[in-house]
């Protein structure tokens, strides 16, 4: 076992240096070709962190702080820019920079972190939308929002009609909120938002930003990063359904679901992930909260044991009986929540559709029992190797580094060629598509390098290194040092480690600072550049906190314990408490079970028998 974990990650790392080009100059505009060579590198910077190699390591930050510069004309996703570039440069900066992690570059001088703050405040401009942590009214109806605040000046309303937000009197961001809201899905980095960018985004694109902003903002001590992240956060769980779920698609200005279906994969995933690894790593307790609401709903209405399905947000009914690839995390978030048992059984399910196929397509219709029309690609995926790492590291059985090897010998056998690793574009003839995305170095390399190390008796800086690690959802690396996990409200029960001087440091705005706020002719954004931490800032009473997350304080809602609630107008109110729907609740019975390998049509035949009656398809389902 020993031999095949350090062949498995020599191979790795001899593939790992194809997406390394130290010769690559940045233009004044960038290729596709470029941009991608250049996401690819700072993506991957601290697998070959994780894979010990000093010199390379070293080279490529380097490389990366003199030639790599982001005031460029190109239009880019925030939630991939955010989780790929962001989380990179963050995470490798957070190594290089720290002798503890046994990479501490000599020459390093925060360029990576000067990087990240230019591209961070590059993404701000995103965020200028109205719906932020509250919800709208129909009608035009004005009335004061409901939020947690303590006394800041004049009452905020909300007109509907003019889609103007007001205030009569003006609200600095050191303050406890900014006015911002769910963010766009694109924008320019050089412009800000286009005028003609379209006003849909998904739920996982608005809720993952998280961790990679709050981070920032805890590096830099500038709060607006993690403030606007937190908003978002806020309003897309405002106008969640009386049964506590979200849906797919949401109109960052109007609030309005355009897709209600609800599910834990495609376009909402992360965002379940990001609700408990924000409070794992920065142990703000509002994310605990929400993510208990959301994660017991899920359970109760998607949960079809061992398989999820996706559901009207409003109605439970189901719409898409479908097992996707993205939700192969999920077990794995299970075992970050204590929650083991559920996470085995479908693992397991997922696990069997990848020995079926020899990896896991897009799309497996569980009424049908085939590969999902359309959705017959496997893009090099790492979430159910995700998941059977975390399995295996909890429970320590061998089970999950069988699957580890038969995940291997699919790769190798099936994926490569002459210059990497290819995507396979149909599960059901193993053909290639010549293209490899950057989190395959990033996350799919990763996990496996951790599976085989960790049985062979872990000698990495995940396991054996100075802080407890978070993995971000592209599998970056985010430490649980001082810096991130115990400032403010955390610091009080954690020995008060509080620089209150650098709190209090406010971040110097620059020309071009200034020309792109100019540009971008944001409402907002002049105000966030005077953000700044504050030891007067109102704090949470933090509780003891021990056990199973999922056990903490049962009895309290996020509403009640934070009072982010609902806003309806007030002679409503009242009558609305009294419909109120019933707390979602884990207990329930299904005569679904996870089989192995060999009864493999068995049991999905089960489930589609046991739901052939009740289920609502979309059109384009194959039956």
């Amino acid at each position: 076992m020993e031999a095949a974990g350090r062949k498995l990650g020599l191979i790795f790392l001899l593939l790992f240096f194809h997406s390394l080009h130290p010769d690559l100059t940045l233009a004044d505009s960038v290729t596709p070709d470029e941009a991608k060579l250049l996401r690819d590198e700072i993506d991957s910077l601290d697998t070959l962190a994780l894979l010990g190699d000093r010199d390379r390591f070293a080279a490529s930050v380097e490389w990366i702080g003199k030639n790599i510069r982001f005031d460029i004309n190109k239009t880019v996703s925030l939630f991939e820019t955010t989780i790929r570039v962001l989380g990179g440069l963050l995470s490798a900066h957070l190594i290089a920079s720290d002798y503890a992690t046994g990479m501490r570059v000599p020459s390093y001088d925060n360029q990576l972190l000067n990087l990240a703050e230019d591209l961070g405040r590059r993404l701000l401009p995103a965020f200028d939308t109205p719906t932020g942590g509250f919800q709208m009214l129909g009608g035009g109806t004005k009335m004061h929002l409901v939020r947690r605040v303590d006394q800041i000046g004049d009452s905020l309303v909300w007109d509907k009609t003019s889609l103007l937000m007001y205030s009569t009197s003006y609200i600095d961001c050191s303050m406890l909120f900014c006015i911002s809201g769910i963010p766009f899905g694109s924008v320019n980095l050089l412009h800000g938002v286009d005028k003609h960018e379209s006003k849909i985004t998904s739920t996982a694109g608005g809720g993952t930003l998280t961790l990679e902003f709050g981070v920032l903002s805890r590096l830099i001590n500038d709060p607006i990063f993690e403030q606007v992240t937190k908003n978002a956060v806020r309003g897309l769980w405002a106008r969640r359904s009386k049964l506590n779920l979200v849906g797919a698609h949401i109109n960052v200005f109007t609030g309005e679901w355009t897709q209600k279906d609800a599910g834990i994969g495609t376009s909402i995933d992360s965002f379940y992930e990001y609700l408990l690894k924000a409070y794992l790593l920065f142990g703000d307790e509002e994310y605990l909260y929400i993510f208990q609401e959301a994660y017991a709903a899920a359970m109760h209405y998607l949960y079809h044991d061992p398989w999820y399905v996706e559901v009207n947000m409003d109605s439970a009914a189901i719409v898409w009986p479908l097992f996707n690839s993205l939700q192969a995390f999920w077990p794995g978030l299970q075992v970050l929540a204590g929650d083991i048992d559920p996470a085995i059984r479908t693992h397991a399910a997922f696990l069997s559709v990848w020995r079926r196929y020899g990896f896991t397509p897009e799309g497996f219709n569980l009424a049908s029992l085939t590969v999902q029309h359309g959705q017959k690609s496997y893009p090099l995926r790492p979430e159910l190797i995700e998941s059977t790492y975390w399995l295996y590291k909890a429970t320590r059985d061998p089970r999950y580094l069988d699957a580890g090897r038969d995940m291997i010998a699919s790769l190798q056998y099936g994926t490569r060629c002459p210059c990497g690793y290819c995507h396979i574009s149909d599960v059901e003839h193993h053909n290639q598509d010549d293209h490899m995305e950057s989190f395959f170095l990033a996350e799919t390399v990763k996990y496996l390098w951790l599976l085989f190390d960790l049985a062979v008796g872990p000698d990495n800086l995940v396991e054996n290194g100075p802080y407890k690690y978070v993995f971000s959802t592209e599998g970056h690396l985010l430490p649980a040092t001082p810096q991130i996990s115990l400032v403010r409200e955390h610091c009080l029960y954690h020995g008060a480690y509080c620089r209150s001087e650098d709190l209090r440091q406010s971040y110097r705005v620059s020309e071009a600072d200034n020309d792109k706020q100019e540009s971008n002719n944001s409402r907002f954004h002049a105000g966030w550049t005077k953000a700044r931490y504050s030891s007067d800032l109102p704090t949470f009473d933090p509780t003891a906190i021990t056990g199973l997350i999922k056990g903490v304080c049962p009895g309290l809602t996020h509403g009640q314990k934070f009072g982010i609630l609902y806003v309806y107008p007030t002679e409503e109110h009242h009558a609305h408490e009294t419909e109120k729907p019933k707390e979602p609740t884990h207990e329930q019975s299904h005569s679904v079970v996870v089989l192995t390998e060999p009864n493999f049509d068995h049991a999905l035949t089960d489930y589609s028998n046991d739901h052939n009656d009740n289920q609502t398809h979309k059109s384009d389902v194959t039956s």
